[in-house]
């Protein structure tokens, strides 16, 4: 077997895909699953349908990937942006639209915060930090799920590097790894499955923001931002 997650874009739908492969996703219907491919899938601004599962699977189908199986992410940035890295057993594939940036301010008086704090009944804004991250390295549950902290931070790093921000409101994140695969029972950032992932998910997300990003200016500031959020609730500190 190719010791690559493949990938095929076709129209407003991306799939990346690798046969009998257990996935983890933090995204619309999410959970875990085995399944032979995973989905990105671009969505129009003012999506709102009555029935997304029927929604998406009619997408999947004028794709030409019949109804999904796997994991599907949503997002308002078009198919043409997204951008994937390899290192090692390693595949990213990201991408990146900031119409909707989070930041968490440290300042109790919260002086430098800009924009509004988010609605908790306010539907998830399509802009979207998406990321796919497999591995051919089989994982236990918990490495898996040990993979999407290092997936998230090594995103959080490199978003803020890029544009200041920390994430965006409604960022998804889905692993893989082959259950034939050699075994790996740890994923931190120092193993060589934590590292890969930390390279390809740099690289991934920095390719998509520069071709997302390329012609124009992304916001500057949560105020800027179309659908900006900034975290300025304070939290009460104790001592265990």
């Amino acid at each position: 077997m190719s010791e690559r997650f493949e990938t095929a874009r076709s129209g407003d739908v991306l799939r990346i895909a690798r046969p009998d492969t257990r996935w983890l996703s933090t995204g619309w219907d999410g959970g875990f699953c085995r399944a032979d491919a995973a989905y990105n899938c671009t969505v129009p601004e003012g999506w709102d349908p009555t029935d997304i599962r029927a929604d998406v699977e009619q997408r999947l189908d004028r794709a030409g990937f019949g109804a999904a199986a796997g994991p599907v992410l949503l997002t308002g940035v078009d198919q043409r942006h997204a951008r994937g890295a390899r290192a090692g057993p390693v595949t990213a594939v990201a991408t990146v639209g900031l119409s909707n940036p989070t930041t968490l301010p440290l300042e109790s008086d919260g002086q430098r915060v800009e924009g509004r704090t988010g609605d908790a009944d306010e539907p998830p804004r399509p802009g979207t930090v998406n990321l796919f991250v497999g591995t051919t390295r089989a994982l236990t549950d918990a490495g898996m799920a040990n993979l999407v902290a290092v997936v998230a931070q090594a995103r959080t790093a490199t978003l803020l590097e890029l544009a200041g921000f920390t994430g965006t409101t409604s960022d998804a994140v889905v692993v893989a790894y082959d259950p034939d695969g050699e075994t790996a029972q740890y994923t931190g950032s120092a193993t060589p499955v934590g590292r890969a992932t930390r390279a390809c998910v740099r690289e991934a997300i920095t390719a998509s923001y520069r071709s997302r990003y390329g012609d124009r200016e992304p916001p500057t500031s949560v105020a800027d931002a179309e659908h900006g959020d900034a975290t300025t609730e304070r939290a009460e500190v104790f001592e265990p």
